[in-house]
């Protein structure tokens, strides 16, 4: 490494950290004024990028067509934006948090199917900046000119944020809202429109953020979901809400990578390190670390309350004789289902990835319904266990048993541990430390050539002799989903779990009567971890191979879109969602090539319908009936 070298990617960094801050700052601004998560931010970034590619065809790679792209690219998403806030989240802003959350995923997959199906799966190369596709000599290095433009351009764009915010009377509004969205209300402001035209900006900047980068990236159907965990980072390391926070959190983000590319390969104490690779995930260390040290961000605050919240959950009823009946009769039509192999020889594979699936929700729930604690990152236990398991089994040779111990006693401890640092936190912070601690795991899988087989994962899994035929491997699957979701239930039912939903719904009244709230919480990840490890087990010896995958934050997000459907205030919600989500999969991916449209549009429909899940509309329905 040369100064040269060095000074060269710090600038390159500054020019990263202008982008990153674009699309950040919106989803900060979406976030402060109408606390919801918006999961589809990456998405409309995305479509500023593929709008500016399409715009500057038509009207031409002239600097004023380039420049004019890039600004209708901008308006035409934020005009979206504002239709999807009218249409969408309108609707369901009294919804709990989270089901805003899925109706954004939902949104995610519309998107992406929408621009697969207008600009196809290749990437697109947009045209260079006109008169600045050269570059400037920089201690004997050359520096784009367009990298130059970008350093300023983010600078610009949060002094003329500043001025909006604290020189008009429409910011004045914006940052009243910020701190109490129910006193702005009675004072007879209107919040409908305003939180139209904030999620308008926001969408704006993040097109805004996407079409700049024409010149420098191509457009792909991956930036949504790479985006939105960088913009995620950011906002979370600034402080929810802070612009100034933003920007300083991009560009410290932004120049940590700069600076692990820089550096390269170094040694330490005789080990070789590639920090260049770390790229991957630094800025998830650079979360992780800031929120163990400052829990509400660098420049954040606790959040304002919010008077007009919904009511405490009632407590999850233990069920009756009725509910055990039921329970008993499901399982006996289990049971009797492979009788029905030979006309469906699909339906034991199928019914396995619903077991699976099953279990992975009924843990996350533990840690949602339960335990009040939100997981951007359950997938980490998953894959943990998948790869404990594939590990002492393809090196020790330990057979089927053995390694579904190794496999969930594995993700039990690390959910020991990451837990250790997360219940220290609450809200949207926990859930991205959680999210943090799983692109950690992720990297560290796909990185680890020599002992996971990096992005190639491990193959040659197999469960034995005995249960080599689907069926017998689906009984296998049915009897660990049972008994997971039985102990899991006796769990809740215990006064561990009624200790734990406690510390949720009043956790100063349950210290002051001698309860310790984290430790309680750190044990509910343990629990949850243990058999969502068990999930994972199941999963790579039903596929007989595996790959990093397995801990992806889709997976993640997939267990959260299964929960959230069902109905988190039930012990049977996740069952249900997890049940109907990988069917609805299976058959619309059968059916379309876009069939994440499909599936997107379903759960939109689902939230619509029945913002409070599906056992929640159930509840519904029989309390009007009894009324009636």
């Amino acid at each position: 490494m040369t100064l040269a070298s060095l000074t060269v990617q710090m600038v390159n960094g500054l020019a990263d950290a202008s982008a990153l801050f674009l699309v950040a700052v919106g989803l900060s601004l979406i976030f402060g004024v109408t606390r919801i998560v918006n999961f589809a931010h990456g998405s409309f970034y995305m479509l500023g990028l593929y709008l500016a590619y399409s715009l500057v065809e038509r009207l031409g790679a002239s600097a004023l067509g380039f420049w004019g792209a890039v600004l209708l690219s901008a308006l035409i998403v934020a005009a979206l934006g504002a239709l999807v806030e009218v249409v969408v989240l309108r609707r369901i802003y009294r919804a709990p948090e989270l089901f805003q959350l899925l109706a954004t995923f939902a949104l995610v997959l519309v998107i992406k199917d929408a621009a697969l199906w207008y600009w196809g799966p290749e990437d697109l190369f947009g045209p260079r900046a006109p008169g600045l596709g050269g570059a400037v000599p920089l201690l004997g290095r050359r520096l784009p000119q367009y990298d130059l433009l970008l350093i300023f351009i983010g600078p610009l764009v949060l002094a003329l944020l500043w001025l909006l915010l604290n020189r008009t009377r429409w910011g004045t509004l914006i940052r009243a809202a910020t701190q109490d969205r129910e006193m702005l209300g009675a004072l007879g402001v209107n919040q409908a429109w305003l939180f139209t035209a904030v999620f308008a900006l926001g969408c704006f900047l993040a097109g805004l953020g996407g079409a700049l980068q024409g010149p420098r990236m191509p457009a792909n159907l991956a930036l949504d979901l790479d985006t939105i965990g960088n913009a995620f980072v950011v906002v979370v390391v600034g402080g929810m809400g802070s612009i100034g926070g933003a920007f300083a959190a991009a560009v410290l983000i932004a120049e940590v990578k700069a600076l692990c590319i820089a550096v390269g390969n170094v040694s330490v104490f005789g080990f070789d390190l590639s920090l260049s690779r770390l790229t991957l995930v630094v800025e998830f260390l650079v979360m992780a670390v800031i929120l163990v040290l400052r829990p509400w961000g660098l420049f954040g605050k606790p959040l304002a309350a919010v008077r007009v919240a919904a009511a405490h959950a009632a407590p999850l009823e233990a069920g009756g004789r009725v509910a055990r009946l039921a329970g008993l009769a499901s399982l006996l039509s289990l049971l009797a289902l492979p009788l029905l192999a030979g006309r469906f020889p699909y339906l034991p594979v199928l019914m396995v990835e619903i077991l699976i699936a099953v279990l992975f929700a009924a843990s996350l729930h533990f840690l949602m319904g339960p335990g009040g604690m939100v997981s951007f990152g359950h997938a980490a236990y998953f894959g943990l266990g998948a790869y404990a398991a594939a590990l002492v089994s393809l090196r020790l040779q330990w057979p089927l048993p053995l390694a579904m111990v190794s496999g969930a006693l594995t993700a039990m401890l690390a959910a020991l541990l990451f837990g250790w640092f997360c219940v220290r936190l609450s809200g949207v912070y926990l859930a991205m430390l959680t999210l943090a601690f799983a692109q950690i795991v992720w990297a560290g899988i796909f990185q680890w050539d020599d002992l996971t087989g990096g992005s190639n994962g491990l193959v040659g899994l197999r469960p034995g002799e005995a249960l080599a035929s689907p069926v017998a491997y689906y009984y296998l699957a049915l009897a660990c989903a049972a008994l997971g979701v039985y102990l899991l239930r006796r769990v809740v039912q215990a006064p561990f779990g009624l200790a734990l939903r406690a510390a949720r719904d009043a956790p100063v009244r349950a210290e002051a009567l001698g309860m310790d709230v984290r430790a309680l919480q750190w044990g509910g990840f343990a629990v949850a971890g243990l058999f969502c490890g068990l999930a994972g087990v199941l999963f790579a010896f039903s596929k007989g191979s595996i790959s990093p995958e397995v801990a992806s934050v889709g997976r993640s997000v997939d267990g959260l879109v299964m929960v959230l459907l069902g109905g988190v205030q039930s012990l049977l919600g996740p069952l249900l969602g997890a049940s109907l989500f990988v069917w609805l999969q299976d058959l619309v991916a059968r059916e379309t090539d876009y069939w994440r449209a499909l599936l997107g549009g379903v759960i939109l429909l689902l939230v619509l319908l029945f913002p409070g899940g599906i056992v929640g509309a159930l509840r519904g329905w029989r309390g009007r009936g009894e009324g009636a």
